[in-house]
This record gives structure tokens, sequence and C-alpha cells, in this order.
């Protein structure tokens, strides 16, 4: 298995099937994101972080480790099974994914998930400056951009991959630094057709934009 393997797995929609429809699932896409996130866990640690019984966080691992998107951990003791993540990133390709009505069921419950994942990224990233849990010098950096721009399909493509190289790049140099803490990205590259069907103005570049970033525990248009 080569390292990008390792590190994402590309969910197919006909060789995937039945993959797709279990991770239809906004619990089991969270569970899934929390594994990534914070590292192994149990089904009881799971609970408590996401308010749900053991009972069901128990039964949503056994099916995503029955379609290998998790695996047992090493067991701290024989009491309870923890449970890791295979891949960092679960991803997909669009256009693949709009031949079916499952898989376009799938993506709409995966983007709805990245967006619940916004905005409890957002709250607790509040309340980690706001109790001292993060270094001020985060408050300036962190952040959203809302920027538009004028982009053609092969510009936006190459877009998500210089972001992906960049972030790469990015991490693997900090890498050992004491400073360093677990920063959320979200990325969204969205096409808007002309409401009135005029093309002859371009829009304001910037407009109500903070700061930075993106990305999470699933990705699409890869």
């Amino acid at each position: 298995m080569t390292d990008d393997e390792h590190r994402r797995r590309v969910l197919d929609p006909h060789q995937d099937a039945a993959a797709l429809k279990a991770l239809t699932h906004p619990l089991r896409i969270r569970l899934l994101g929390l594994l990534r996130m914070e590292g192994p866990a149990t089904a009881s640690e799971l609970a408590v972080r996401t308010g749900e019984s053991s009972a069901s966080t128990s039964y949503h691992l056994r099916v995503l480790a029955k379609y290998a998107f998790i695996t047992e951990a090493e067991h701290r003791d024989g009491r309870e099974r923890r449970w890791r993540s295979v891949h960092e990133v679960t991803s997909w390709s669009n256009a693949a994914m709009a031949g079916s009505q499952e898989a376009r069921a799938f993506v709409d419950v995966a983007r709805r998930a990245q967006l619940d994942h916004l905005a409890r990224s957002l709250a607790r990233h509040q309340e980690d400056l706001d109790t001292g849990r993060l270094d001020g010098e985060w408050l300036e950096p962190s952040g959203f951009t809302d920027l538009v721009a004028r982009l053609t399909p092969e510009s936006l493509t190459e877009l998500w991959a210089a972001f992906e190289r960049t972030v790469s790049e990015l991490a693997a140099r900090d890498e050992g630094d004491p400073r360093t803490e677990q920063v959320v990205l979200f990325t969204a590259g969205l096409a808007l057709a002309p409401e009135t069907g005029a093309r002859g103005t371009a829009p304001d570049v910037g407009a109500n934009s903070a700061k930075a970033g993106t990305e999470s525990a699933t990705e699409d248009g890869s």
C-alpha cells in the first residue's frame, strides 16, 4: 500500500456501494471524524463526546469496522475495544457520484456533516480562546474567508491541488514544533451561475472576508 493509499480512502460508487450506504449516517461520519481527529477511543469514550449511548456508538463502530473504515487499536486493558481510523481522509469523485441516487444521497449527508463539523469547530475554537486553552497568538491567523474569483474548471482543479500540496508541505515543516496545535481546515469551491444571465461584471473579490482556512474528515471532488 502506498503512502497516499494509506492516507486516503477513495470511494467508488460501484465497488463500494454497500460501504457508501453504511456511511450514509451522520453519527457514523462523526464517529469516524472523531477517531481521525482525536485518535483511538472506545465506544464509551465516544458516547460521552457525542451525547449518544454506548450501545449506539458500539453498534455504529462495528458497522464502520465491517466496511474497513476503522479497525481495532491497541487495547489499554482487556475490558473494552479501542478503535482507530484506517485512513486519514475519505474522498470521492463528484462526477462518479452523480451517477446514482444512493451515491448522491451519501454526498448530501457527508456535506451536511461537514457543515455541522464547522459549527462545532467554531464554537470549540472560541471557547478554547476564551478559557485560555489556546494561546492568544492563534487569535489573529484563525478565521474564515469567502473570497470570490472568476475561474475556469481547470483553474479550480489546480487550486484544490495547490491547497492540498501546501497544507502537506507546511505540516511536514512544522512536525516536531512544540507550538503546533490541531488546525481544522474547511475548503469550498462552488461554481455559481449568474442569476440574471449577465456575465459582464466581475464580482467583488474578498467581500465579507476574514482570514484563513479549510479541510475535514471527508472531502469530495478528488
